[in-house]
């Protein structure tokens, strides 16, 4: 089954140290945990049109949460740091937040 762009970048992760970097041109998304970042960095210039120089990835195990007795896990995530080439443009989605 060929996975396409959509489906390895799941969503843009938009906090105070992501908008932090920003004006580095760095990047952060929480993308599919089977992912590569040599597929991740194919799926990012492909979906923005930009040229990535670097990506370093994250895994992060689900919490445990408890409800009573019974006791489950969340989901686990996998996030990636993408960060630009110094002569590539700005990801646009992200222009408006950072301001």
């Amino acid at each position: 089954m060929n996975k396409t762009a959509y489906d390895i970048i799941l969503r843009p992760v938009l906090s105070e140290k992501t908008y932090d970097s920003i004006a580095d041109k760095k990047y952060t998304f929480e993308v599919d945990v089977r992912a590569g970042k040599t597929e991740i960095k194919a799926a990012i210039e492909e979906i923005f049109g930009v040229k990535v120089a670097t990506v370093n990835t994250l895994r992060q195990e689900g919490k445990i949460k408890r409800q009573g007795r019974t006791q489950g896990r969340r989901p686990e995530r996998k996030k990636a740091y993408v960060t630009l080439t110094k002569d590539s443009k700005a990801i646009e989605f992200f222009e408006g937040m950072a301001q």
